[in-house]
């Protein structure tokens, strides 16, 4: 049977090594998109070239290696175990294919790859659950480019953000909830990961209404774009559906980077003053991530837990994300299965 349809998983990308040499690859393209540092092209390269590529590539390796396995990048494998899972799901009617935004396997492959299997429909889901231009934004731009290099352009249609989809809420809380039973924390926080301000008041749609009293105490027709504000609307969700008391949880972001003030409270400063606060087990979410990777596994789960102890802390539990969670395959399935053409239709 011919598949009707193909679905392209987008991830963020990873390096091919925890290595200098492929970090420093990695991160170079990465940090060259305008959408991630967003000033002028000349200043962006003397940034990455005089500064950031210098260090900052054996900086990152070392943390790579401390979450790298026998089967790699857990980014790129937990990827591929979830694109297996819904394709089984889904059966031979559809083509399942993972890329990254950056790095390999990347989009022009995985296009190409649907192209080759005689596919003209194509659903991609950019694994991002929240909205930012700098990694939803980004990732639509490139398929529409790399789409758009044939003559024969075949249909693209793209999820957008899933923030509070019920399908992705109810399969974080079903990960979330025998680990919180087990863990009893005096508390949970919602970690994402964080955006220069400077991002949020740019934004077209919510750029003047941001950072203003209740600007994230719910979704609207403002801000219904805005990261920050779809984040708070994930948490709320996941906050509910975990029945977690209005006391037990809190907000914060994490993953700064350079000397601009980025999306406040961050992260690494609530882990050091919660044990100050009375809270000695802590249990952290990052609903902003579908997949453990580095800023979940070593941000978290190592330097985040070491912090905690030091400060007078108990213990730090890293909830897992939702990798390749058996509820997580089916709410995939689900959410494209939303996007995808009718059968009439092919």
């Amino acid at each position: 049977m011919t598949a009707r349809w193909g679905l392209l998983l987008v991830n963020l990308g990873t390096p091919d090594a925890p290595e200098t040499a492929p970090v420093r690859k990695y991160l170079d393209e990465f940090l060259s998109d305008p959408r991630v540092i967003d000033i002028a092209a000349w200043k962006r390269w003397l940034l990455l070239n005089l500064i950031i590529l210098r260090t900052r590539p054996k900086e990152s390796a070392e943390a790579y290696q401390s979450v790298w396995t026998e089967r790699g990048s857990p980014l790129l494998f937990h990827g591929q175990d979830l694109a297996a899972g819904v394709q089984e799901l889904l059966g031979e009617e559809v083509k399942v294919v993972l890329a990254m935004r950056y790095q390999t396997p990347s989009i022009e492959a995985g296009l190409a790859e649907l192209r080759a299997a005689g596919i003209d429909h194509v659903v991609a889901l950019p694994l991002y659950p929240q909205y930012a231009s700098s990694s939803t934004g980004s990732t639509v731009e490139k398929l529409y480019a790399e789409a758009g290099k044939h003559v024969d352009v075949f249909t693209l249609s793209v999820v957008p953000a899933f923030y509070d989809h019920p399908a992705f809420v109810g399969a974080f809380a079903e990960v979330a909830r025998p680990v919180l039973a087990e863990a009893k924390p005096d508390k949970v926080l919602f970690s994402f990961h964080g955006l220069p301000e400077r991002h949020l008041r740019s934004g077209e749609v919510c750029g003047r209404a941001c950072f203003q009293p209740g600007c994230c105490d719910s979704i609207r027709k403002e801000n219904r774009t805005c990261y920050k504000a779809q984040s708070y609307a994930t948490a709320r969700a996941l906050a509910a559906a975990l029945e977690l008391p209005e006391d037990g949880w809190e907000v914060a972001f994490q993953s700064r980077l350079g000397r601009d003030p980025w999306i406040t409270p961050y992260t690494d400063h609530r882990i050091n003053e919660l044990p100050e606060e009375g809270v000695k087990k802590l249990a952290v979410l990052v609903p902003s991530f579908v997949a453990d990777c580095l800023e979940t596994i070593e941000e978290i789960g190592i330097r985040g837990r070491d912090d905690f102890k030091e400060h007078g802390g108990e213990e730090l539990t890293l909830v897992p994300s939702l990798n390749a969670h058996p509820a997580w395959v089916e709410a995939v399935a689900k959410i494209a299965r939303q996007y995808a053409p009718s059968p009439e239709a092919s």
